[in-house]
């Protein structure tokens, strides 16, 4: 079996194909440079992340899928004009977002996805954990789902993709300052809303 065999193989079960050894610039260089194999080890990497994010933007599966390809057709075309100011999933899910902000506009009966993806129960807990977990993740998931969707973006953008306010700003495009004014209002919200269901339930 060649080697460029083992490495699709690899790439198809989300294995990077060409190894740790080379970081996301690296690969971005050797895609600039036309390498196949290092583009199927930069999607194999990011290929989860970035469709859950368009997943949540969307909200629609199979349009996340048709995005999800866009996005890294154009990482393909534009890997020479990368630019190492961010990091290279924060280019990614900047792409994403623009694909699924046009895509949006294209499409009338589109709205945000309210509902946020639970979170998996750890294999070693206990039933009552894993209620607990789960009632804990759908109370979370209902009241994020009651927040502008300015106010989700940048809730799920730091929370769930773990970005910097930074790497905020640049994917949606706007100054820090704002990202900051925006989980401020967004965390004084979701406060009021969880102590509200609370107090209900």
């Amino acid at each position: 079996m060649t080697t460029a065999c083992l490495d699709m193989a690899a790439a198809s079960r989300g294995q990077p194909a060409l190894g740790e050894a080379f970081s996301d610039q690296k690969l971005i260089q050797r895609i600039a440079a036309g390498d196949r194999l290092a583009m199927r080890t930069l999607f194999a990497r990011h290929r989860v992340a970035v469709y859950r994010w368009l997943r949540r933007l969307v909200n629609d599966e199979a349009l996340a899928e048709d995005l999800l390809s866009d996005v890294f057709l154009d990482v393909w075309r534009q890997a020479a004009s990368f630019e190492p100011r961010a990091s290279v999933s924060t280019w990614l899910l900047a792409i994403a977002r623009y694909k699924a902000l046009s895509a949006r506009r294209r499409r009338t009966d589109a709205a945000l996805d309210d509902q946020i993806a639970s979170t998996v129960p750890d294999p070693a807990d206990g039933p009552d954990l894993v209620l607990e977990k789960k009632s804990t993740t759908e109370l979370m998931r209902a009241c994020l789902a009651e927040l502008s969707p300015e106010h989700r973006e940048v809730m799920d953008l730091v929370y769930y993709h773990e970005k910097s306010v930074r790497e905020v700003a640049r994917i949606i495009g706007i100054p820090e300052p704002t990202v900051k004014t925006r989980m401020f209002y967004a965390r004084k919200k979701l406060a009021e809303l969880v102590a509200g269901r609370t107090a209900m339930g």
